[in-house]
């Protein structure tokens, strides 16, 4: 009998093996249930209408298809929906961009069970997962997106409610989930996340989420070239 407090998983990829692999790996672990199958972005619409799952591990090619694709749809009608890549194709290459458009992890297909299973675990959390090696690029870019010869981080000229956000943007949460959890309208995080980037030197909400990842994870965020900031 399927635990109450398993979360439930679909499987979206365009290998049957594949699929029977991560279903028979996932079937050993109580705290994980997989709810669904899908090889195509409709079929894959289609079993979340039917399943309602918590998590999805996506791969970005689904025969003719673009999982990229899938992801955009998702965020626009399932913000709710955990997102974990799982591909063959190079993590540098693909990662940044497929956080900015809202995954919550990425994970290369040629990583062993343990580390899939504690990316999925972490995503299922509520936090985000990347290797290594995208944390140090992140960090990198983080820092030469800072304009040369700035006074300062900006984080102390955060009110608490916008740290409040940008602790939350960087746990991965979405609009949606950040407006619950703080008791505010959609509008009022946008209008929050507008002023972090104001007050930090920011020109994107992919500049703030890497900011973001980076500040909550407890690494030195680039303040310039005259002082680093720290949480």
């Amino acid at each position: 009998m399927e635990s109450r407090k398993a979360a439930r998983v679909l499987i979206v990829d365009d290998h049957p093996v594949m699929r029977e692999g991560l279903q028979e790996l996932l079937a050993q672990h109580s705290d994980l249930h997989v709810c669904g199958q899908a090889d195509n972005i409709v079929n894959a619409l289609a079993e979340i209408d039917r399943s309602h799952p918590d998590a999805i591990v996506l791969d970005l090619t689904l025969g003719a298809e673009d999982g990229v694709d899938l992801i955009r749809k998702l965020r626009e009608t399932h913000p709710e929906i955990r997102i974990l890549v799982l591909s063959m194709h190079d993590e540098l290459l693909y990662a940044e961009r497929l956080l900015s458009l809202g995954v919550n992890g990425y994970i290369m297909k040629q990583e062993a069970a343990t580390e899939f299973l504690r990316a999925l675990r972490k995503v299922i959390a509520g936090e985000m997962y990347v290797s290594q090696a995208v944390n140090a690029r992140l960090l990198e870019q983080i820092a030469r997106s800072r304009p040369r010869g700035a006074a300062g981080s900006g984080l102390d000229t955060l009110t608490s409610r916008e740290r409040e956000v940008l602790e939350l943007t960087g746990q991965g949460r979405t609009t949606r989930e950040i407006a619950t959890a703080l008791a505010m309208s959609e509008k009022t995080v946008d209008s929050h996340r507008r002023n972090i980037r104001d007050k930090l030197g920011l020109h994107s909400s992919s500049e703030l989420l890497r900011y973001a990842f980076r500040w909550v994870s407890g690494a030195p965020v680039a303040a310039g070239s005259n002082e680093t900031a720290q949480r």
